[in-house]
């Protein structure tokens, strides 16, 4: 039993000390050319750890698993296209679809329905495949009337799609209580900012939000957002909406720590 807990510390010791190689640079090989490969060939140039006689055996396997511990540490995911080419519409939405949200103080779930607002449906489907929400704050929440969200908490990502709009739908349907609806300060300047309508704001309609979708479970969690904020400035106290977009989730964590927020999004299959 000794000898095998030896054998494990080493193990360890050795994993760590080559992953740290790897990712240096200083061992130019994960693996020997060929298995008959000399020993001394193989260490050179690695710690003095790796001259046990057990590792020497076991070689090829640790070497292996250290070389892609440092690779799976030191790798960084590629950004979605449409995070970084937002100008192009990277998939068309189907006709219906599920997007499921997973927040600070629960689940609720979309259903969207394309036909009502084709251009916000394609939008909003490739923002959440994309992962443009997960992160993001629910900024504005005034009960009764709507909760608001949809600013990158990264301000690199809000400042890509700042002019990034699409074109303006038909209202076919009413804001009100669970529908979704892109937020606009006029014709032509939809991007990415969304608001769930918390009671029956038909008014909302003849000003041209035309809803996309409808919250079908888990409205008791939009429910429950943080709204101690109230309205956003200059009109209230809450957040900038300008200071969003171009410090990000740093100043709502520093200034204004009780909002709620996006986990995850995701379309379901």
């Amino acid at each position: 039993m000794g000898s095998e807990r030896k054998n494990e510390s080493l193990v360890c010791s050795t994993i760590a000390s080559v992953a740290h190689l790897c990712r240096a640079g200083r061992l130019r090989s994960a693996l020997p050319r060929r298995t008959a490969l000399k020993t001394s060939a193989w260490i050179k140039g690695t710690p003095k750890i790796l001259h046990n006689s057990w590792l020497m055996r076991n070689r090829i396997l640790i070497v292996t698993a250290a070389c892609l511990f440092a690779a799976g540490c030191s790798s960084k995911t590629e950004p979605d296209k449409a995070l970084i080419a937002p100008s192009s519409k990277v998939e068309t939405a189907p006709e219906k679809y599920v997007a499921n949200f997973d927040t600070s103080k629960g689940a609720f779930t979309v259903e969207v329905t394309k036909s009502l607002s084709p251009f916000g449906a394609d939008r909003f489907y490739n923002l959440v495949k994309s992962g443009y929400f997960d992160g993001a704050r629910f900024f504005r929440v005034l009960p009764g009337f709507i909760v608001q969200f949809g600013i990158a908490g990264d301000p690199s990502i809000s400042k890509l799609f700042r002019q990034s709009t699409i074109p303006d739908d038909p209202v076919k349907t009413h804001n009100r209580e669970g529908y979704l609806t892109f937020a606009t300060a006029g014709p032509g300047t939809r991007t990415t900012q969304i608001f769930i309508n918390l009671g029956e704001n038909d008014r909302l309609d003849e000003q041209g939000f035309s809803p996309f979708g409808k919250v079908t479970s888990g409205m008791d969690v939009v429910k429950s957002f943080y709204a101690g904020y109230g309205e956003g400035q200059p009109r209230g106290n809450g957040p900038d909406q300008g200071r969003i977009e171009n410090e990000g989730n740093a100043y709502l964590e520093k200034d204004f720590p009780r909002l709620d927020f996006i986990k995850k999004a995701t379309i379901a299959p």
